[in-house]
């Protein structure tokens, strides 16, 4: 990762670890789950080699930043501060944002509170997620699905079970099976054990897009915080629900581009694609000037798909 510059900002009340790279207009990328800035790490060579400064932190609860022991401590309006604060740190006004996964919907929270910081958004993954004034966000998904206490996130709640059960089967095996997922529909989780997990097809050998010590850099940052930051951003959907309820039917006016891979288990779960292709999104977020579904792409498609995903950020955020 050559020429990457690492420093830690204090931002907040925490201290956050921050790769980066180029100079020029700053291009903010936020991760998403089980992942850190490192998943980023093609971005910031091809968009610091385009004139511009790439950003790339680990969230709150991540990799080399600090992970507050309190659950409610990841609710969206924290994870927001600590992103004003690193963007005024920058000693810029606004930022081109991109994100992915838990990244993506932090970054429509951003979006949502602070548009002033936001000059254009490249969005990966997870579109906007219309909030439910009359259901809870975890009971909206446990309620869709029959067997809707295995859905994943509702799994995730339970502080301490759902790491337990990944301690059982190892950092490792639990990193390479949701990384190298292809499985699209919504996932869901063995009864009782993290089992088979994500993947019930995942194979010996890894992806070309992800080497052997990629997977290696993963597992040595996560053998040392475990998964319970990233966890618990899941267990504020419900708070983060309550917390929003002011910006019920609150429209995203900054500008947008999104990208999904056609096999993303987000993209073909909770009848998102209806919302994304049926008019729903475009409501929600009126300035959204395109929809990009990547053939024959899964979830990480900013790892999967890297030279395509530069271009794409390259091409939109270059016309402002």
């Amino acid at each position: 990762m050559e020429g990457i510059e690492h420093r830690t900002v204090e931002v907040n009340g925490i201290k956050m670890h921050v790769a980066e790279k180029g100079e020029g207009p700053v291009v903010l990328f936020l991760h998403g789950f089980p992942e850190l800035w490192y998943s980023w790490r093609h971005q910031i060579l091809s968009l610091s080699s385009l004139g511009y400064r790439a950003v790339a932190p680990d969230l709150r609860g991540y990799g080399d930043t600090e992970a507050p022991p309190s659950i409610s401590s990841y609710n969206c309006f924290h994870i927001v501060g600590d992103l004003v604060a690193l963007i005024d740190s920058l000693g810029v006004q606004q930022v081109f944002l991109v994100a992915h996964d838990w990244g993506a919907i932090i970054g429509w929270y951003l979006c949502m509170f602070r548009p002033d910081k936001v000059k254009a958004y490249v969005c990966l993954s997870v579109p906007f997620l219309r909030r439910d004034p009359n259901i809870r966000t975890v009971d909206g998904m446990r309620a869709i699905f029959l067997y809707g206490d295995d859905y994943y996130v509702c799994r995730f709640q339970k502080p301490g079970e759902m790491e337990a059960q990944m301690a059982e089967v190892g950092t490792g095996y639990v990193l390479k099976n949701i990384l190298t997922s292809r499985k699209t529909g919504p996932p869901f989780l063995p009864h009782g054990e993290f089992g088979t997990g994500f993947n019930p097809d995942m194979s010996d050998s890894l992806p070309s897009w992800l080497t052997e010590d990629d997977l290696a850099y993963y597992v040595s940052k996560f053998e040392k915080t475990g998964f319970t930051g990233g966890l618990n951003y899941y267990r504020n959907f419900n708070l983060d629900w309550e917390l929003t309820a002011p910006w019920t039917g609150v429209q995203i006016k900054v500008p947008v581009k999104f990208i999904t891979g056609e096999l993303d288990s987000v993209y073909t779960s909770l009848n998102l694609k209806e919302y994304i292709h049926g008019g729903g999104f475009k409501q929600d977020v009126p300035n959204l000037e395109q929809v990009i579904v990547q053939k024959g792409v899964a979830h990480f498609n900013n790892q999967e798909a890297a030279e395509e995903i530069n271009t794409h950020i390259y091409d939109f955020i270059k016309k402002f």
